[in-house]
């Protein structure tokens, strides 16, 4: 037999369990920032982890503003376009379109302005494709990936550069130590000869082998010490670490082709990628 509860009895029940009778509950709202248009908002979504809001105007436009209210971009889109949504990753957005029926996922591109004053270069200095990398001394995956470059900058020589950017993770107790070693001996035009024996002892780094490697790569020891203990090189590790956070980076390695995120490292993946710049820039 089946048992019906009236409102007032549902009401009753609450009351009996505690529900009801904890007072009246207050919330308080604050506007954080307020977005003031040209065009008239239809919808709006904001990505996934916050990084962005997307906002569909009554034009067939998404506005792509950061959440300082900067206007980061504006996406043309088709004008049946009636409602957005966001994907499960920043990069993901939905289009719905009552009109068509249709429900489209897009792909968005977030094209990332990279401070690389100052930093580490190998290949030609003006080259129209630039491969920003961030990485850590004693990451098993950035030492698998240094051949991978390598192989990239052989096959397109002239035509891109590798930028090195560090990105000593909390994890790995001496890739900060690894990267000042690196810029240390950078200082005497030793920076990617000390970079590659660094990676090829990456699992094994300590004082000792960075010592031995200043010696065997005929460094000035005595200046060697002096700039590994220099708080400039200590600074621009900070930098290079505050850069790639903003940047978006996660961990190692990420690697940026003219400011966009790769997300396929293999020799093929970099090689799409390259084409693709060189297409865009009719250079290939």
């Amino acid at each position: 037999m089946k048992t019906r509860y009236g409102a007032f009895a549902v009401l009753s029940l609450l009351m009996g369990l505690g529900v009801a009778s904890s007072g009246h509950a207050e919330v308080e709202m604050t506007i954080a920032r307020t977005l003031t248009l040209q065009e008239t908002p239809v919808d709006s979504a904001l990505s996934a982890g916050g990084k962005y809001i997307f906002v569909l105007t009554d034009k067939g436009k998404v506005l792509v503003y950061t959440p300082d209210g900067r206007l980061h971009d504006t996406l043309p889109v088709d004008k049946s376009v009636d409602s957005i949504k966001a994907g499960p990753r920043p990069e993901i957005l939905i289009l719905v379109s009552s009109k068509k029926k249709t429900v489209q996922v897009a792909v968005l591109e977030f094209l990332q302005e990279i401070n690389v004053a100052g930093s580490p270069v190998k290949g030609a200095a003006h080259a129209p494709v630039s491969i920003v990398l961030f990485t850590d001394f004693q990451c098993p995956y950035c030492a698998k990936i240094v051949p991978v470059l390598n192989q990239v900058l052989e096959k397109n020589k002239g035509k891109t550069k590798l930028v090195f950017k560090n990105f000593p993770l909390n994890t790995h107790q001496f890739a900060r130590k690894a990267a000042a070693a690196a810029l240390a001996a950078g200082k005497q035009g030793k920076f990617w000869e000390f970079h590659d024996r660094l990676f090829q002892n990456y699992n094994r780094l300590n004082d000792q082998l960075i010592q031995e490697q200043a010696q065997q790569l005929g460094l000035d020891l005595q200046k060697f010490e002096k700039d590994l203990n220099d708080p400039h090189i200590q600074q621009t590790i900070n930098q290079d670490y505050q850069d790639g956070i903003k940047a978006g980076v996660r961990g190692t390695p990420t690697v940026y082709v003219n400011g966009a995120l790769l997300r396929n490292t293999n020799p093929e993946g970099f090689q799409a990628a390259f084409d693709k710049e060189l297409e865009k820039r009719g250079k290939k």
